[in-house]
Formats: structure tokens, sequence, C-alpha cells
């Protein structure tokens, strides 16, 4: 079976030319302001710019897409010294200055706009996950893996809007209803593009009112 029938024809071709859309005029709108930042995180800590982590994306039937997540750094060089992943904690002392200022207004995933354009990734959808956590997640809550068949993770999504980042395996299994929710509204255009509204509002007010973490 097709693990993505559920999504109904129109939702998808709809979804895609949103992304379209919408990663070229955001490219566009963010423009004047990305030499400041690249600027301000070269002046605030030594390393690169730009910081690319493999990511787990959609997922069909027969394969699991994997891809390189596109962000600004915020964290120090070496944060994860000893290799193994860990997750971002509030008060985290490898965030730098500049980092936390992106964090908090979700800035940091602008280049991410860039996997969108590629379609590795959507706006709107669920978190895409680190390979390193996912065998885990997978084992520990059930129907974990099922968030992305046939759904392509977004920049933002209902879980994100609604919690925010992760910081332990509860926070995740309690998004994990969002996801699926988000899922279920694929099947039908109108319930999608009522679902997309609302979370690209509330994004947008994450973004103003600097919530991010």
């Amino acid at each position: 079976m097709n693990s993505h029938s559920y999504v109904h024809p129109m939702t998808r071709y709809l979804k895609r030319v949103f992304d379209l859309l919408g990663s070229i005029f955001g490219l566009v709108l963010i423009s004047p302001i990305v030499p400041i930042i690249m600027l301000a995180i070269k002046l605030d800590s030594k390393g690169p710019i730009l910081f690319t982590q493999e990511r787990i994306g959609l997922a069909l039937p027969m394969y699991v897409k994997i891809f390189r997540v596109i962000k600004f750094r915020t964290m120090y060089v070496d944060a994860e010294t000893n290799g193994a992943p860990q997750w971002a904690k509030v008060n985290d002392p490898r965030i730098t200055k500049v980092g936390l200022f992106l964090r908090k207004t979700r800035m940091d995933e602008l280049p991410q706009l860039i996997n969108v354009l590629k379609g590795e990734m959507s706006l709107v959808g669920p978190r895409p996950e680190r390979p390193g956590f996912y065998n885990k997640l997978e084992n520990e809550i059930p129907f974990y893996v099922e968030r992305t068949y046939g759904v392509t993770p977004g920049i933002t999504g209902l879980a994100q809007v609604n919690q925010g980042y992760d910081v332990t395996i509860e926070d995740v299994r309690s998004k994990l209803a969002y996801d699926h929710a988000y899922a279920l509204s694929l099947s039908d255009p109108l319930s999608w593009l009522k679902f997309e509204s609302i979370i690209l509002f509330k994004t947008l007010s994450v973004v103003l009112c600097g919530r991010g973490q």
C-alpha cells in the first residue's frame, strides 16, 4: 500500500506549489538581513557561519530519505565533543550569545528555505529528527516512525508552535499527537489549508515575540 495514499492529490500539489513560492519569497525577503546575521555570527565566535547536519526526511514504503539540513550556527564549534548527539538544554552553555538570539527568534532556521526549495523539506511539517536519536525514539515511542510517512518534514509545524524545542523524550512523546493530527489534515485540501494558515500565523507570533529556545 502506498504510504502517502491518504494525502489528497490536490493537497500534495498545492503544498509543493506553496513551498516553492514561499521559499523563493522568503529568500528574497530575508536577503537584506542575511549579511548582518552572517557578520554577527563571525564576530561572536570562531567557526563556520552555516551549520549542516544529517536529518531523517520523507518516509516511503521502500526507503527513508536522508538529507542535510542547513542552519545558521548557534553553538560553539565542537559542541558535541564526544561525537554523541545531544539535545539542547535550557540555558545551554554551548549556545553562543548571537546563537541565543537566533534561536529565540527562530532566525537560525532561515537557511532551511534552501532545503524547502530543493524539495528536502516543506515550510510546514513534522520536525526532521537526527538519525542518532531515531532508533532510540522508535523503540521508546509507539508510532513514532509513522510521523513522517508520506509527510515531508518542515521548518515549522503544529508541534513546534505549540510546544517548542525537544529537551527530553517526553517532549517528543507529547508532540507526536500534533504530528499525526497535521498528517491527517492532508487528506482534505480545505482542512490542510486551515491548519497551514494557523501554523504559519503562530510561527510569525513566535518569531516576533522571541519565544523560541
